[in-house]
C-alpha cells in the first residue's frame, strides 16, 4: 500500500491495521512482513529515535507497501517537515488543542515546501497557481493526522475537524483518560462514550478515526464497534515482552519451579 491508498482508505472508512515499531534492528521488518499490517507506526514523541535510524525505518517500510506513519515530539510543522523529508508516509501530531495548530500542520504536511509568506496566503485562501497546486497535491499525499487526548480537544472538535486536508483523528487514550479524569480506566462508560462521540463526528466529517490500544484484543475489537477504522494495536516491544513473560511461566509450570516474582513489563497506551 502506498501513501495515498492509505489516505484514501482513511477517508472512506475502510478499516485499516498498524503497530508501533520500537526496534531499529534491520532484522525486524522481515518479521512482521506478513502479520496483516497495513501500515507501521513509528513514534518520536516518547521513543528515543534519532533521525538516521528513523529515516532508515521509514524507507525500508515504505518499500515494503507499509506506509511508515511517524508521531512528531510536538505539533510543530518543522519537525513534521523534517520527519516527511526523511521518507515519512504520513505524519501524526500529538496534543492537539486548536484550528490554528491544525492550520499550521496543514501547510507543512499539504503544502510541503513552500514556506513564509506564500504559505500563510494559501492558508487563508487565496490559491496558488494551477500548476503549483497540481504539484503539491501530487506530491504531497501522505496523510495527516492528528492526535485528540484532552478534553479541550473534544471541546473544540467540530472547528477542527472542518479544517481542509486533514484526514483522520487519533486517540491518544492514556492522555484522554487523564484528562477526562479517570487514567486508565479505558473501559468507563464515560471514556467510552467520549471515544465514540469522536469516532462518530470524525466519520461524519468524512475523516478517518482511531485509537492506538495496547491492552487486549476484546477492547480493541470494541474501538471499532465503536467506530473507529484506524486501529494501531499494540507495539513490538510490548507484545515481545507479554508473550516472552507467557511462555517463561508457562515452562516453570512444566518443571514446577516456583516464579520469582520478576517485574511485570508495562503495557503502555501513548
Amino acid at each position: 500500500m502506498t501513501s495515498a491508498q492509505l489516505t484514501t482508505k482513511l477517508r472512506a472508512g475502510d478499516t485499516v491495521f498498524g503497530t508501533c515499531i520500537v526496534s531499529p534492528s534491520p532484522k525486524w521488518p522481515r518479521s512482521i512482513a506478513n502479520a496483516g499490517l497495513d501500515f507501521v507506526f513509528l513514534d518520536t514523541e516518547h521513543v528515543a529515535l534519532d533521525r538516521a535510524h528513523l529515516s532508515w525505518m521509514c524507507q525500508t517500510y515504505s518499500r515494503m507497501g507499509l506506509p511508515p506513519i511517524v508521531r512528531i515530539p510536538s505539533p510543530d510543522p518543522f519537525a513534521a517537515c523534517m520527519v516527511l523529508d526523511g521518507g515519512a508516509g504520513g505524519v501524526i501530531a500529538p496534543y492537539i488543542e486548536s484550528v490554528a495548530q491544525v492550520q499550521a500542520l496543514r501547510g507543512a504536511v499539504k503544502f510541503r515546501p513552500v514556506k513564509g509568506e506564500r504559505l500563510s496566503q494559501r492558508l487563508e485562501g487565496v490559491p496558488f497557481e494551477p500548476a503549483l497546486e497540481n504539484y503539491l497535491r501530487e506530491r504531497n499525499a501522505q496523510p495527516l493526522i492528528i492526535n485528540i487526548e484532552s478534553t479541550p480537544a473534544m471541546r473544540a472538535l467540530d472547528e477542527i475537524l472542518a479544517v481542509p486536508d486533514l484526514d483522520a483523528v487519533l486517540i491518544g487514550p492514556h492522555d484522554l483518560s487523564c484528562s477526562l479524569g479517570m487514567p486508565e480506566e479505558y473501559d468507563r462508560p464515560e471514556f467510552l462514550a467520549a471515544c465514540e462521540t469522536i469516532f462518530r463526528k470524525a466519520r461524519a466529517a468524512g475523516l478517518g478515526a482511531g485509537i492506538h490500544f495496547s491492552g487486549n484484543v476484546e477492547q480493541l475489537a470494541c474501538f471499532h464497534q465503536l467506530g473507529a477504522n484506524l486501529l494501531i494495536h499494540s507495539s513490538d516491544i510490548t507484545i515481545f515482552g507479554t508473550h516472552l513473560r507467557s511462555e517463561i511461566a508457562e515452562v516453570k509450570k512444566l518443571r514446577g519451579i516456583r516464579d520469582s516474582g520478576a517485574a511485570k513489563s508495562e503495557q503502555v497506551n501513548i
